[in-house]
């Protein structure tokens, strides 16, 4: 594509950048068109993409890495080799296999192909408008990163650039899941002089990045407690609905960090039962001591007392976190469910309406409580379940307005309709 004359640098590279976006990428002799760019990093660029071949109809994801400024593939190299030896644990992003593409002018670049994924929790931190996320939310998650987290020390690993835009959720396997391993490295072994987010960062790798700008080594590598310290922080903001970037910034902070995660947990405590709130907030802290060694392990923190407390997920929660099975609320008057010609007559309409989006494995409208009233529809997978979310949430269905949110298909398969927290 040729650039305007007189155009900015900024337009012609993203000219350029377009021109070299590539629209099929052969995979094991296999072709799949790329639906979307998901995110575009200064190392990778990944995209959505789903096969065309007539067999199977599937998606995954593609990250594609440019050459390094030395010509090399090093990122790559990295990530591959740290992913194909950590696979196999189901809070952890799967690799389905490398490749090397071909751009439209001719360049090499090398592939990761990898389970798909869906919302980020920094996407669900925008979301949040401030308010906070839901007990049943933040335990979720902090389970399901703890449970990797416990994985990946164990193989000897440390993750260190553990934030937000890094936890992804699985709609078909129901939990979140950590990616983005290119500034992973072997305890005792750290080959990456400069680690961690701004935001996120552990005080010891910050220090540590200081003395490598200055030209500096320091007395010793980060350890797996930098991990720690970034998924405190990311359950903290989770409880606060806040981006805490710059209050980790402030010398309040450094003289008195714990002072101020109880002030953050008092500010909104009205809002959440007294005991689970507070098994949290010890929890967090124990995440944020400035001395590595006193922070709580990966393998301790998933025994607080915190995780012994059973919360019910709110309806916003349901609507934020897709599966392939949807629940449609205020749909179906009682009166309706009594009558067996219109009780039917009901399940056929509704089949046929919601078959407009996907393929429905099943469909159930429970006569009693739990669920009374309720449409349940199973799809095939969750993509076509958030097509039919999309569209029938705010219909008119018999003069009412439909809400539509998710529901998790393991509940749904065991006939466990609890109800959802208003």
């Amino acid at each position: 594509m040729a650039c305007v004359s007189g155009s900015s640098p900024v337009v012609a590279t993203a000219a350029l950048d377009e021109a070299v976006k590539p629209v099929v990428f052969e995979v094991f002799g296999e072709l799949w068109s790329v639906q979307a760019r998901l995110g575009q990093g200064g190392s990778a660029s990944v995209y959505r993409v789903s096969s065309l071949s007539s067999h199977r109809a599937s998606s995954a994801a593609v990250k594609e890495f440019q050459t390094d400024t030395q010509g090399g593939d090093y990122g790559f190299v990295k990530e591959r080799a740290v992913l194909e030896d950590i696979q196999g644990h189901k809070n952890i992003v799967t690799l389905y296999g490398v490749f090397t593409h071909h751009n439209s002018r001719g360049i090499a670049t090398r592939c990761l192909l990898l389970e798909l994924l869906d919302v980020s929790v920094s996407e669900l931190l925008v979301r949040a408008s401030n308010q906070g996320h839901s007990m049943w939310l933040i335990q979720h998650c902090a389970r399901d990163i703890l449970e990797a987290l416990c994985f990946l020390h164990r193989e000897g690993y440390v993750h260190a650039d553990l934030k937000p835009r890094n936890i992804l959720w699985s709609p078909d396997d129901e939990c979140f899941k950590l990616i983005d391993f290119g500034l992973s490295f072997k305890e005792g072994h750290q080959d990456v002089k400069y680690i961690q987010t701004d935001g996120y960062r552990a005080p010891e790798a910050e220090l540590q990045n200081s003395l490598a700008q200055a030209g500096l080594e320091g007395d010793s590598g980060c350890t797996t407690a930098v991990d720690l310290w970034s998924l405190g922080i990311i359950l903290l903001e989770m409880f606060s609905g806040i981006k805490l970037k710059e209050t980790i910034k402030s010398q309040e902070w450094k003289e008195n960090s714990a002072a101020i995660v109880d002030h953050i947990f008092s500010s909104n405590s009205a809002v959440y039962p007294a005991i689970p709130v507070y098994h949290l907030r010890d929890f967090i802290k124990s995440m944020l001591h400035n001395n590595p060694r006193k922070r709580n392990t990966a393998e301790a923190a998933l025994s607080s007392p915190f995780f012994s407390i059973p919360f019910a997920p709110h309806i916003e929660d349901l609507v934020l976190l897709p599966t392939p099975v949807l629940r449609l609320l205020n749909v179906i008057d009682d009166c309706h469910l009594h009558n067996d010609d219109e009780y039917e007559e009901i399940i056929e309409d509704m089949r046929e309406e919601c078959q407009k989006y996907g393929s429905v494995i099943s469909l159930l409208i429970p006569k009693e409580n739990p669920g009374k009233g309720q449409v349940f529809v199973e799809y095939a997978n969750a993509g076509d379940s958030k097509e039919a979310q999309r569209v029938l949430t705010g219909r008119t269905f018999d003069g009412k307005f439909v809400v539509a949110t998710f529901y998790p298909l393991s509940a749904y398969k065991r006939g466990y309709l609890y109800q959802t927290v208003q």
